[in-house]
């Protein structure tokens, strides 16, 4: 892995243990705080995945992360190097995975704190797993897959 690569996933992964540590010791006691007509802060322990899927399926989640970190970090060796939005994507999914992951293995279950209304709640780690499947998905926009010739 290239080190600015290197360098964002540790800084993401350190940006989502700051924010959970502090939802964890601050917010955790008070429960929630208004800050807009539409957002809050409020402290989740989630033990399942997005929408409350899946709750109380934590150990199947935990292997979920490492399969799809695996497979991402295996897959994007041979990604070519002039499509920064699949490199960034899925350096994005993986930070996100591992920041969730380190959650469940911690706690058993995974902090989530940010809250627009209307919207589950959810945190840094779900946010750069979002933007990266995004990325992912324009990277990947016109790639042509290897069963299908060109003519």
């Amino acid at each position: 892995m290239r080190p600015l690569r290197l360098a964002a996933v540790l800084g993401l992964l350190a940006l989502d243990r700051a924010t959970k540590l502090w939802a964890l010791s601050a917010l955790a006691p008070i429960g929630t705080i208004p800050l807009l007509p539409f957002f809050d802060l409020t402290y989740v322990e989630n033990t399942g995945a997005a929408f409350g899927m899946g709750k109380g399926a934590n150990g199947a989640f935990m292997l979920v992360s490492l399969g799809l970190t695996g497979a991402l970090l295996w897959m994007m060796r041979g990604w070519p190097q002039d499509k920064p939005s699949l490199h960034w994507g899925g350096l994005l999914v993986v930070s996100g995975a591992m920041g969730n992951l380190y959650d469940r293995l911690a706690y058993s279950f995974v902090v989530d704190f940010l809250h627009v209304h209307y919207w589950p709640v959810f945190n840094v780690a779900d946010s750069c797993i979002t933007v990266g499947a995004c990325l992912l998905a324009w990277g990947l926009k016109d790639e042509v897959p290897a069963t299908k010739k060109k003519t």
